[in-house]
């Protein structure tokens, strides 16, 4: 069992920069592909970002692609977001997810989730 607990988000203005954190709990956090998604106000989950659980790749979503980095710190069982140039599109309540030995893509299968932290973005 693992859990997932995030952090960091808030208001800012557009082209502000924010780091959001998802803390895991367990001892086998660096045996997870993590991944972080979002989802806005009436619009379906995507896919924003993730790592896979050897941390030799990565996978962006294209909108995001040379804004936001992930990253992991196994020693801190974290996953972090960078995110800069921040738009009013990218405004949603993110979220971590895990999967065990898993390619971090958009397409895996991630067996535990996170409850979110909220991102707004004005104009």
């Amino acid at each position: 069992q693992v859990q997932l607990v995030e952090s960091g988000g808030g208001l800012v203005q557009t082209g502000d920069s924010l780091r959001l954190s998802c803390v895991a709990s367990g001892r086998t956090f660096s045996s997870y592909a993590l991944g972080w998604f979002r989802q806005a106000p009436g619009k379906e989950r995507e896919f924003v970002a993730g790592v896979n659980w050897r941390s030799t790749s990565t996978a962006y979503a294209d909108s995001v692609k040379g804004r936001f980095t992930i990253s992991r710190d196994n020693a801190r069982n974290t996953v972090y977001l960078q995110m800069n140039s921040l738009k009013p599109e990218d405004t949603a309540v993110y979220s971590c997810a895990a999967d065990k030995f898993g390619a971090g893509s958009g397409y895996s299968s991630y067996e535990y989730w996170g409850q979110g932290t909220q991102v707004t973005v004005s104009s």
